[in-house]
């Protein structure tokens, strides 16, 4: 008897961001006091005016019919007037593809553009969706390593060191999932000139656009690099900056052929996605940017809190994010220690011990392409992130 799983899907590893949040969930539904750093997502409820427009839109008929593969008509406007709004980038309602959430046009982007044995370029530590979605669209993934002492943010002379003549596509992240990293925007022009000269597309990851902090800017590569033409795709969605996470609504943005091939390969998977979560996006976008806002000013307050209670341990350091809702220090001094009676000698071992003894969920740099790291997130609330890093630092001084 064969094999009762498809040899691409055997090679493809879980989300271990999902799984850690699940573990947490898990153990607290049992009734055990966890603290999840795990998930990256608001701890924020979707704001009203957009719950509203979604109750409506239950109640008329016109959504419970299909509705066009690349999204309702409305949304896709409200996409590229957002987009010339927020980031400069000047589109057309058809160079729009909405999707079920920023994950979906992660991999539909890569469907679109990577063919087998073309590489890709990821600058490390990555989001851990990069690699796998490449894998399954028969590209290679390669790790572009930072440096922690330049807080993770990619130059030129590090993905010039990773070029290939098989180099056909870099994902371009700034703010970063999981560094906090944001690129300075003279640096973020020069990558995009970069790979004008080398022929080179860019997937621009821009779902964090609006979390930025202090004096960091985002900028879109798009729109100061106009020596790239039209060699690039912007993903994004409302999941971030309007606390709609389980809603599932992303897009895609790109040059006309390109978004008309995803189209064609979304018509064959997902169809339209639901037509009730593109109403209320079309509510968010529309709606203005109240909502981040509020949410900005407390992860800016829980980022100075988290990194300086994680500096404060022996053997930690955190480089101070300047983006999104992470922070991804250094623990490397705590491996071959004893904490709580046990020793991990990796970053993936010693999550699973805080998971166990101190009940703190987070997610190992494994997952992230940098071990020794620890990726936490503080977009929870201010007692549970005080509360999970004290116990952290009481096993730590304990010993």
């Amino acid at each position: 008897m064969g094999p009762r799983v498809s040899d691409l899907l055997s090679g493809l590893a879980p989300s271990a961001t999902l799984a850690v949040d699940a573990a947490a969930k898990a153990l607290k539904a049992a009734g055990e006091p966890v603290i999840g750093y795990g998930a990256g997502e608001p701890d924020f409820p979707t704001p009203e005016h957009i719950v509203e427009a979604a109750a409506r839109a239950c109640y008329d008929p016109v959504n419970y019919k299909y509705t066009p593969t690349a999204g309702l008509n409305e949304l896709r406007e409200a996409v590229a007037d957002k987009t010339r709004r927020d980031s400069g980038l000047e589109i057309t309602p058809s160079q729009v593809l909405i999707t079920n959430g920023g994950k979906h046009a992660v991999a539909t982007a890569f469907m679109t553009l990577v063919n087998p044995g073309d590489e890709v370029l990821i600058p490390a530590p990555y989001w851990t969706t990069y690699p796998e979605s490449i894998y399954l669209a028969g590209g290679t993934p390669v790790s572009v390593p930072t440096r922690e002492d330049r807080g993770f943010r990619v130059s030129v002379e590090d993905l010039e060191a990773a070029r290939t003549p098989r180099t056909r596509l870099l994902v371009f992240v700034s703010p970063s999932n999981p560094s906090g990293a944001v690129v300075a925007p003279h640096d973020v022009a020069a990558i995009g000139r970069w790979a004008a000269e080398h022929d080179i597309w860019v997937l621009c990851d821009e779902i964090y656009e609006h979390l930025v902090y202090g004096d960091a800017e985002h900028v879109s590569l798009p729109v100061v690099t106009p020596e790239l033409g039209d060699h690039w795709l912007v993903v994004n969605g409302v999941a971030k900056t309007y606390a709609m996470t389980g809603w599932r609504v992303g897009w895609m943005i790109g040059a006309p052929d390109v978004i008309g091939a995803a189209v064609n390969y979304q018509s064959q998977t997902t169809s339209n996605i639901s037509n009730i979560s593109q109403r209320a996006a079309v509510a968010a976008l529309n709606g203005g940017l109240d909502a981040v806002v509020s949410m900005r000013e407390a992860f800016d307050r829980r980022r100075h809190a988290m990194t300086t209670m994680l500096n404060a341990i022996d053997g930690v350091h955190c480089v101070e994010p300047e983006g999104a809702f992470y922070c991804y220090p250094n623990v490397s001094g705590l491996l071959g220690r004893p904490l709580g009676g046990r020793v991990a000698t990796t970053s993936a071992q010693l999550a699973t011990n805080l998971l166990e003894t101190i009940k703190i969920a987070v997610v190992p740099g494994e997952a992230f392409g940098t071990p020794g790291f620890f990726r936490l997130s503080y977009a929870l609330g201010d007692h549970d992130l005080v509360e999970g890093l004290t116990r952290l630092a009481e096993l730590v001084s304990a010993g």
